[in-house]
């Protein structure tokens, strides 16, 4: 010991520039795992949502998107078909099983909706062809990224060699993103508002099939930023006539008072991608804003 105090060893010493070195503060803060995932962090973590997939649609030079909506379960024709045979087979080798009735009865009902599988993915390929150019991409077909509806309108896109967008999100049971959204352009989410804000930053045609919470909410949310003027108005289009008229009977929220008959003006009734389509031309004239 010394007047000066202790003198330290090298090796002592050493061994403390290591634990220095290793202790959590000293990581560099965007390689820090730990940090980046705490409270703390939260708002970098909702930065990052919003830049990411803005950066990489800027790369991809697009410039707009028709944001389609419906339910992950209305399969394609194939898919609906298979899943009725199979069920079929399993009846006839086991006619006492009175639980497979119910199964059937869901799965021709799947084999009718199926119909809104293959309208999704005409209308998806009828936008990209005509709208997506080599150096300017508008009216980017963009869903949620996941099967049904969703995978009918990428798959769609794809059928064209069109870019397209997939906005997937962690849940509970992970949601694989569906096989045919463009390499560069399928993300993933944490957050759902920050989903939402890029549903709807490029969008300049939102089309809905139908679907069920999620198709809603989306649907409304659009349709409320519109009517209270957040965003700007956008043709809103709702395929399948004989379900959005008994899903939402918004002719009676008008006589109820708690819309005005114009609000109904917001969105278009249609049963056919040709209609939705003419729908969306027809408000932008044929050409993009």
């Amino acid at each position: 010991m010394t007047d000066q105090g202790r003198e330290y060893a090298k090796e002592e010493l050493d061994a403390m520039i290591e634990e220095l070195m290793h202790s959590p503060s000293y990581r560099l803060a965007y390689e820090d795992a730990d940090f980046l995932d705490s409270d703390e962090a939260r708002p970098v973590r909702l930065q990052l949502e919003l830049m990411k997939p803005d950066t990489f649609l800027r790369r991809h030079n697009v410039r707009s998107t028709v944001v389609v909506f419906g339910s992950t379960r209305i399969p394609s024709p194939t898919q609906a078909a298979a899943r009725l045979d199979s069920l079929l087979q399993q009846e006839r080798e086991h006619p006492e099983d009175g639980s497979l009735r119910a199964a059937i009865a869901l799965a021709r009902r799947r084999v009718e909706q199926s119909r809104y599988y293959v309208e999704a993915r005409k209308f998806a390929s009828a936008m990209s062809r005509e709208f997506q150019h080599e150096h300017r991409r508008d009216f980017v077909v963009l869903t949620g990224g996941g099967p049904g509806i969703m995978e009918a309108a990428n798959r769609g896109a794809h059928d064209v060699g069109a870019r397209t967008v997939g906005l997937n999100i962690t849940l509970p049971q992970e949601q694989m993103p569906n096989p045919y959204i463009t390499a560069d352009l399928c993300f993933k989410f944490h957050y759902f508002g920050l989903r939402k804000m890029h549903f709807l930053l490029r969008a300049r045609a939102l089309v809905a099939f139908p679907g069920g919470y999620g198709t809603m909410d989306e649907l409304f949310e659009a349709l409320t930023l519109i009517q209270t003027r957040k965003i700007r108005r956008i043709p809103i289009v709702l395929v399948g006539k004989s379900f959005w008229t008994r899903a939402v009977d918004f002719d009676f929220l008008v006589q109820e008072g708690v819309i005005e008959a114009a609000d109904i003006g917001l969105f278009t009734l249609v049963d056919t991608a040709d209609e939705a389509f003419a729908v969306v031309q027809a408000y932008y004239q044929g050409a993009p804003p």
